[in-house]
């Protein structure tokens, strides 16, 4: 399966379409969201093309092809909306043998691993992205694709057949590190 992880959308709906067509042009066959979907949080500015509605309706047009988890700007009303769920900390993704973990990155992240084994630990929330061995696990984290910081560009990942690959918004390969 070809997977493509995004995290840190805040209500961006450009942003969300942009990657959907990759999703779409890409043949992928999962999409998996690491949080902070629909709200932008306060320590955040407004994003351009801010659309919370749209965001539920493209997402909920795909809802058999979405894993979630909640980031810490999610809460029970986007559950409300959203036709899949959202509001676990982390989800565990095994796909050929190989474990994945992916939460937001709050309360889990590369400083703070959770207990367990794992070939990859995946997360967004400091909206800088990575793609570095720590250890026997790869820690990726997506970035994001409304608010990237630190001098980065707006960034997501695909995962296939044990290989994390890092794009940019015009979908140009910036990294890709492989399990194991």
């Amino acid at each position: 399966m070809k997977y493509l992880l995004v995290s840190d959308i805040h209500g961006c709906r450009p942003a969300l379409e942009r990657v959907l067509r990759f999703y779409d042009e890409e043949h992928c066959d999962m999409l998996c969201i690491l949080g902070d979907i629909l709200n932008y949080g306060p320590r955040n500015s407004i994003p351009e093309g801010l659309d919370p509605k749209g965001i539920v309706e493209l997402l909920n047009e795909r809802a058999k092809e979405i894993v979630a988890i909640r980031g810490n700007c999610d809460g029970e009303v986007d559950q409300m909306l959203l036709h899949f769920p959202i509001l676990g900390d982390y989800l565990l993704l095994v796909d050929e043998g190989r474990k994945l973990f992916l939460t937001h990155g709050h309360i889990y992240n590369k400083d703070q691993m959770p207990r367990g084994d794992f070939d990859a630990v995946v997360y967004g929330h400091t909206h800088l992205w990575e793609l570095t061995p720590q250890g026997g696990t790869l820690i990726c984290n997506t970035g994001s694709i409304t608010f990237p910081k630190g001098g980065n560009e707006a960034t997501f990942m695909t995962y296939e057949n044990g290989v994390f690959t890092a794009y940019n918004m015009e979908g140009e390969k910036l990294k890709e590190a492989r399990i194991g």
